[in-house]
Parts: structure tokens; sequence; C-alpha cells
């Protein structure tokens, strides 16, 4: 089965359960409209890659409200929560009264293969989804692909740190980590470059999440993907949950709560016109004019 068919089946089962993880994307969201303020942009299109159930979409339309606004997802599941989530989708009498096409354009596909044209959109921005797709490399390419000169790229993405402790304590159970693997910033950075983005900027900033039982923790974890236990059923399978349970017992802290790491890696990255791309300097970075990064695009 094709790698990205597994994550589009894992996240259809997934999403009844997925609005526990709405606190963890609402912090993000914020913080990266944050780092949005200093950036001068008024898109006329944005597109929410990997939108999952809309969350994010309502966030982006508060901050460009005469934007057009499009939310993509690889689970059906999914978008059919985000269209229930958006007030001028509302079925009978109340749809008939607002009279109104949907606030957002919401539309299933891949995140390295998107069902857009070239040059469709001014910004893409992508909160806490880019980690799960299985060829990261392939993902920056087609982003450049769909955004117009000038365009930008904001994202954010789960770093290597991430269930840091939750992988020690399943290393004192057997030698798999049962978590997920996540890309270093670096490299993100380098995919980024040979994407065809240009003046990219990374950084990142640790979060730690507590937890008053570990079943709480291993439920929210599994939630969102991160986990995976040993196997269905049977004895060794409870054995197993049983000792991990107890290896997250003794990580404690002095407040008497179970901590849990999440590194958040930021990025953006402009989109060039092909001859600015030329100017170059000694190293091969790309020279541009102060004034005009983060120029606001404007169309007549």
């Amino acid at each position: 089965m094709p790698p990205t068919r597994l994550t589009r089946l894992a996240f259809d089962r997934r999403s009844a359960g997925f609005d526990r993880l709405d606190f963890l994307l609402a912090e993000i969201g914020q913080r990266m409209q944050e780092r949005m303020q200093v950036i001068r942009l008024a898109p006329e299109r944005a597109l929410d890659i990997g939108c999952g159930q809309g969350l994010g979409l309502a966030a982006l339309r508060a901050q460009y409200p005469d934007a057009q606004i499009a939310g993509l997802d690889i689970s059906g599941a999914m978008l059919a929560t985000a269209a229930r989530r958006d007030p001028q989708r509302q079925p009978g009498w109340l749809g008939r009264l607002l009279g109104k096409r949907p606030t957002f354009d919401l539309v299933q596909g891949d995140l390295a293969s998107l069902p857009f044209a070239g040059e469709q959109f001014d910004l893409l921005w992508s909160n806490l989804a880019l980690h799960w797709h299985p060829e990261p490399h392939r993902v920056f390419p087609e982003w450049h692909r769909v955004t117009r000169d000038e365009g930008l790229v904001l994202f954010s993405l789960f770093g290597p740190d991430t269930l840091r402790e939750l992988r020690a304590a399943a290393a004192e159970v057997d030698d798999d980590p049962h978590t997920l693997r996540f890309v270093d910033m670096h490299d993100i950075g380098d995919m980024l470059v040979h994407g065809g983005w240009s003046t990219p900027v990374m950084d990142m900033e640790t979060l730690t999440v507590t937890y008053e039982t570990p079943q709480k923790l291993l439920s929210e974890v599994h939630a969102f993907g991160g986990y995976r236990g040993p196997g269905r059923g049977g004895l060794r399978g409870r054995g197993w949950h049983d000792r991990l349970v107890a290896a997250l017992e003794r990580r404690r802290n002095g407040d008497g709560v179970i901590p849990l790491t999440f590194e958040i890696v930021y990025g953006h990255a402009w989109k060039l016109p092909r001859r600015e791309k030329q100017a170059l300097d000694e190293e091969g970075r790309a020279v541009i004019p102060l004034d005009r990064i983060g120029r606001s695009r404007r169309r007549g």
C-alpha cells in the first residue's frame, strides 16, 4: 500500500478524537501568527496545507479578511469536520438563510501532489502537518510550484526532541522507541533550498506539556499518531503496556506531573522571481534589496 494512502487511512481513523489536540494546534498557530506580524504581506489567495479539522482556517480569515482562503488535507474525514465548522456550510434553513458561498474552499489531496495549477497562491501556511509526510523532500518543490512570485511559505513541524521522555520510557521496556522519528531543523532548511525557495529562515523552541497520568499522555500521543504499541491484545501486549506505564510513572517531576517535550520547528521562505535568483553572493546566497523583502503583493 502506498505510504500516502496509509497516512490518509490513519488520519481518517483518528479524526473522531483529533480535537483533543486542538490546544496544541491553537497554541502553535498563534505563535505562527505572531511571526507574521513582522512580515509585510497582503495575500489575495492563501492555502492552509494539512488543514485537518479547520482550526487554523478561521485564524487566517481573521488575519486576512480580504483573501480567498483554501484548506487542503489528505483525510476526507478531517475535511468533513472542517466543513461542519464553517458556518456558511450549515445545512437546512440556516444555510438558506445565510445564502452565501462557503467561507473556505476545502480540497482533499497529498502535500506533495497538490491539485492546483501553478502560481495560484501568495501565502502557503502549514501548521504541524509536514512531519507526517513520508517523503518530505518531495513536498517543498511542489509547494514552490503553486506559489506566485514573491509569495511566502510559513510552516511548523515537530523536531527530533519531540516525545523524548516517551522514547526514554519505552527504551526501558524493549529496544524499539515506539514513537515517530522527526527530521532535524537543518535538514528541513536544506530541503527548502533544494526545493527552489529563497532566503529561508529556520528556528525552533521547546514546549513542555504535563500530564496527570501516563494513560492520558499515551492517549493524546496516540490520537495524533506519534505512538504505537507492541501489537494488539494478548498477555504480552498488556504486560508491555503495564511496564511502559510504570516507566512513565517514574518520570514524574517535583510537581507530581509527567512532562512531555515537544520540539517545535518554524520555517519560512520566499519564492523570488527568476531574475532576482540570479543575483548571488560569493557563497551562492541570494542577494535581495532590503526594500523588496516582504513587500506586499498588489494586483490590479
